[in-house]
């Protein structure tokens, strides 16, 4: 689970990064790499990182509001 979250984690910070180029200046890294918006390879990307963004949601649900990326659980008593 440690390493599904470091991989959501990374992959959520790459779509914000592109989505605050398209919002600055008005550049889709995507659309750029994949040489079009609609191509299988882009809408690919788009939807890995949508669900990368929607497993950050579920994973604290999951894990009672503690999202690990440290692979260590804090036991206080």
């Amino acid at each position: 689970m440690v390493i599904a979250n470091y991989v959501a984690l990374i992959l959520t910070l790459i779509g914000a990064i592109n989505w605050g180029l398209v919002g600055i200046f008005n550049f889709d890294l995507v659309t750029f790499i994949c040489a079009g918006y609609r191509t299988p390879w882009a809408i690919a990307i788009y939807v890995v990182i949508a669900l990368s963004a929607i497993w950050l949601v579920i994973s604290p649900i999951i894990s009672r509001g503690i999202i690990n990326l440290g692979g260590r659980k804090n036991n206080k008593e």
